[in-house]
């Protein structure tokens, strides 16, 4: 009770100072020039150690800058509700206050050292936000009954089968205001670097131009990550959105249910329903997925993961996503409401990662906004090649998206010559010299 007292004064106080500036319309982005050449690592806090904590957590950091990690994505940090819950320990994304910090995983106290700590080592922090619906025990529910949305009996409603949950009711202004202000929290409270917003497809645009607005008057360079591929979501100010199709086709592509120039259209689509200075967060595992359709290991399994994790953090548009354990890699579902420790001790796809990340944050051509282009090298239903271009800087990716060796070639004249091999540091000649690459083979070349 004390909590939720402290949480409605803390709402009402926000809520209610007056704004520097009239928050504008947000529209397209101006990106953070740190995202640009970033990467993204998702923090797991619950399954990451066997305590499940904070602190815990914080003795990763220094391996994880030493990999090239730049900003960790925690899952909700915020304490779950107890009624209807799933499992032992319930979901993340069934919040029960929005101001408060799960006790099983620590105090705010350990919160802000973290984070401390991680911005002391270069890295920024950004947070999971659960605005589409709360917990079935959450405060509102008794104070607020009229932020939530009804179902046809007139009581809170449920959305899918997420019965741990109660759909949130945007037309109503006092919510929007009560959910800004409790974002704006963790931003003045932590000095966090922005959020990845849940389920946010389904809450409208104008409440992200009004939230977005507010929030980069106080921090202009926060980054803001929406779960969702809807086009409103860039134009209400959203810096990344989540590539779903593309996720599915590159699947289906591993499978061999569909050829590898299967990407064009996709990538012709980003173009045609984007803005174009949007930006999408690629990956072959997140929470999601592993949990519930067996990313990477069944997916991408063996050794199909590495030209899809070279694809993702390499391709036009982006800003790459590495799921906490991947580097492991942890080779199974983590269970999502009871504890279910992964366990780090052969970091066998560590150097593979980090050469990739390091390659991202030195080189330009790797940028979200550099230039993309496609090359033809041969049988465009297994071979996918790709150049990279900004500021002078040039990357070459040829991949081997299937199950058979491939013989290539480089015919495009402009990127023959000598270039460095990132993955063997070997000067290497590029010419129309057929060459054979190895069944999920992948070069990555920097000129």
């Amino acid at each position: 009770m004390r909590n939720s007292v402290i949480f409605f004064c803390v709402v009402l106080l926000l809520s209610c100072q007056p704004s520097k500036n009239t928050p504008a319309v947000v529209g397209v982005p101006d990106h953070p020039a740190w995202i640009m050449q970033g990467n993204i690592y998702e923090v797991n806090v619950r399954q990451y150690t066997p305590e499940g904590t904070f602190n815990a957590f914080a003795k990763h950091l220094d391996r994880l800058k030493a990999m090239g990690v730049q900003t960790l994505w925690f899952m909700p940090i915020n304490p779950i509700s107890i009624k209807d819950r799933k499992g032992s320990l319930g979901s993340y994304y069934a919040v029960s206050n929005y101001t408060t910090v799960n006790p099983e995983f620590g105090t705010l106290n350990d919160w802000n050292q973290l984070v401390k700590a991680a911005h002391e080592k270069g890295m920024k922090v950004i947070i999971d936000w659960v605005p589409n619906h709360t917990g079935a025990d959450h405060p509102w529910l008794e104070k607020h009954p009229d932020f939530y949305a009804k179902d046809k009996n007139g009581n809170p409603a449920v959305m899918m089968d997420w019965t741990d949950t109660r759909l949130l009711n945007y037309s109503n202004p006092v919510l929007e205001d009560s959910m800004i202000a409790s974002m704006e929290y963790w931003i003045r409270t932590s000095s966090i670097d922005g959020f990845r917003c849940d389920v946010a497809w389904n809450v409208p645009g104008s409440f992200w131009s009004k939230c977005i607005s507010q929030l980069k008057q106080i921090n202009k360079d926060i980054f803001m990550l929406a779960e969702g591929d809807k086009p409103y979501l860039h134009t209400s100010g959203f810096d990344a959105t989540y590539p779903w199709e593309m996720f599915h086709t590159l699947e289906k592509i591993a499978n061999a249910e569909r050829p590898a120039y299967a990407i064009d259209s996709l990538i012709n689509k980003f173009d045609t329903a984007y803005t174009a200075t949007a930006i999408e967060m690629y990956f072959t595992s997140n929470h999601d997925e592993n949990s519930w359709n067996k990313a990477d290991y069944c997916s991408f399994p063996g050794a199909v993961h590495a030209p899809f994790a070279v694809l993702t953090q390499t391709l036009a548009h982006s800003v790459p996503l590495i799921y906490g354990g991947q580097e492991e890699p942890v080779l199974r579902a983590i269970k999502f409401f009871d504890k279910d420790t992964m366990w780090f001790e052969k970091f066998e796809r560590a150097s593979f990662y980090k050469t990739l990340l390091d390659l991202r944050s030195r080189n330009a051509a790797l940028s979200a906004d550099a230039s993309f282009r496609k090359i033809d090298v041969g049988n465009r239903d297994a071979l996918y090649a790709f150049v990279r271009e900004k500021n002078g800087k040039k990357v070459l990716v040829i991949l081997n998206l299937s199950n058979n060796d491939q013989t290539f070639s480089v015919k495009d004249e402009s990127l023959h010559g000598h270039a460095l091999n990132v993955f063997n540091l070997k000067k290497e000649e590029i010419s129309t010299t057929p060459t054979v690459l190895a069944k999920w083979g992948f070069w990555v070349y920097e000129y």
